[in-house]
């Protein structure tokens, strides 16, 4: 009797129906626990992001354990200096509350007018309007401060777990890689060992390149704000580089705070318009040169694809779904790679080929043969 496993050849619905099933099953299953498996997402990026620093302390002779506590007590600091100076902004924002309050009472008066005038509606029943939604805005009040209490305590307790997973995956780094080695006992060690170190390089790459994108465009915007005479103009500049996290619409949507700003303490509304026109172009810039030029092939994903992935993201997972769905992506992309049987998909979600010219007769063909010949020949050679 031959107790070898032997393959069973499905018909082509059956395949699809099982694909369709596991998929439905994944996806359901993300969104249930998305509560633990956001920290964990959260936590293997800034392992990589610390990874660099662990492992030169422990070149120095640190022992691990304590090179990793250091890095994460380096990374704490950094983060609550942050949080410390955009507290310091924000109090400064309590100095043009009283303005600000009077200013927007003069523009909810004005449209009050012009909606009296040009529509024929009554400003008793815009009052008895506004009232209303202002009695509910009260009654629900409550609710409102119970969930921004639950999300601060839910914010907080996320930040603990990243810290405790990135401290765990850094210390049984190695431990893991064992595992890796066990799982897949019957794929060489180096193919493994290719695929972690794509996985580790395009995670760094990104992350890397990402800090950078914020800083020079946080620099740009805060160079225009202060050129357009806004206040706090380093808080808004890095505030609206930050939501270059949220691709595509991420940095319009920072222009809205500085373009309310300016509303209401300037006489003049042409400069809320200038701070929007700004955004946009900061936006331009790096949609189409900055974020290409510096992150460039390193999360190589075609625009087709980010955008589904990027909406699938955020349905499954919300805000922190548009944040990680490139990362998560490219680091997809990579194991499609290394699979035989995966690498059509990873073709269809990294960047598309230039098409070749045409060959327009057999002449043409022969003159390009040896080149493409010892273009081979050098990729085997490297290869």
């Amino acid at each position: 009797m031959n107790n070898r496993s032997q393959n069973v050849d499905l018909p082509y619905y059956a395949k699809l129906c099982s694909i369709l099933i596991s998929m439905v099953i994944i996806i359901y299953g993300l969104h249930a626990l998305e509560g633990i498996l956001i920290p964990l997402v959260f936590a293997i990026l800034f392992s990589v992001l610390l990874f660099p620093l662990v492992e030169r302390l422990e070149k120095w002779g640190v022992p691990r354990v304590l090179s990793i506590v250091l890095c994460l007590i380096l990374a704490l600091a950094v983060v609550l200096g942050l949080a410390y100076v955009v507290s310091i902004q924000i109090r400064g924002f309590a100095e043009v509350v009283p303005k600000f309050v009077e200013r927007s009472t003069v523009y909810i008066d004005k449209l009050r007018t012009f909606a009296d005038e040009r529509f024929n509606i009554d400003r008793r029943q815009q009052g008895a309007e506004v009232q209303k939604y202002l009695n509910k805005a009260m009654a629900e009040g409550g609710t409102i401060v119970t969930s921004t209490l639950l999300a601060t305590t839910s914010t907080l307790t996320n930040v603990f777990l990243v810290l405790l997973f990135g401290f765990f995956f850094l210390l049984y780094r190695d431990f893991f890689r064992s595992f890796f080695y066990k799982a897949f006992e019957d794929t060489r060690k180096s193919k493994i060992d290719a695929v972690m170190e794509g996985i580790y390089t395009v995670v760094k790459d990104y992350l890397a390149g990402l800090v950078l994108v914020i800083l020079i465009i946080g620099t740009l915007m805060t160079v225009g704000l202060f050129i357009l005479g806004i206040d706090y103009a380093v808080f808004f500049g890095f505030f609206g580089a930050c939501l270059v996290l949220i691709p595509y619409f991420g940095i319009s949507l920072g222009s809205l705070l500085p373009a309310a700003y300016a509303l209401v303490t300037d006489d003049n509304p042409l400069k809320a318009v200038a701070v929007i026109g700004l955004f946009l172009f900061v936006q331009m810039l790096e949609g189409n040169f900055i974020t290409p030029y510096i992150v460039g092939s390193k999360v190589s994903i075609n625009p087709l694809a980010a955008i589904i992935v990027l909406l699938l993201w955020e349905n499954v997972w919300g805000l922190p779904g548009l944040i990680l769905a490139l990362p998560m992506t490219a680091i997809i992309k990579v194991i499609f790679d290394a699979v035989d049987e995966l690498k059509p998909y990873g073709f269809l979600i990294g960047e598309a080929e230039k098409p070749r010219p045409p060959i327009k007769n057999l002449q043409q063909l022969a003159d390009q043969l040896p080149k493409r010949a010892k273009k081979i020949g050098e990729v085997q050679e490297k290869g």
